[in-house]
């Protein structure tokens, strides 16, 4: 199973764009059950936040509810989670928190790869981040 981080989601929602169409397929693929894939309560928040702040919210609201849609799995962010992302900090200093929760919940919970167009997930050797196709 995959961790798919929110640009996969906002990419595919959002204006044309070299990731768009990538982003679009892999969404396919996942409704149609062919790529085994998860978010993290985190990737949801993050399209609430993003879409509320640039107050495109009603964009924001379908692009939630259609991940909601697609994605039968929506990992928690556990103490756990947050323990590991906080070690993640210490050990990876250009890294944010966010992508930190991201990077834990994938290694916390042994998943292939976390797909993400965020090339700073390359420094952390504990996973392995891949790119919709």
């Amino acid at each position: 199973m995959i961790l798919v981080d929110a640009n996969v989601l906002m990419y595919a929602a959002g204006a044309e764009h070299e990731y768009k169409a990538p982003s679009l397929a892999l969404l396919k693929d996942v409704a149609m059950g062919e790529v085994e894939a998860a978010l993290d309560a985190e990737a949801l928040q993050e399209v609430l936040h993003r879409y509320r702040a640039i107050n495109r919210w009603t964009e924001g609201r379908n692009v939630f509810d259609s991940a909601r849609k697609i994605f039968t799995v929506i990992l928690p962010i556990t103490v756990e989670v947050v323990d590991y992302a906080r070690f993640l900090l210490d050990d990876f200093t250009r890294i944010s928190a966010r992508d930190a929760l991201h990077a834990a919940v994938v290694i916390t919970q042994g998943l292939d790869a976390l797909c993400s167009y965020d090339h700073g997930f390359d420094q952390i050797e504990a996973i392995r981040r891949i790119e919709p196709e």
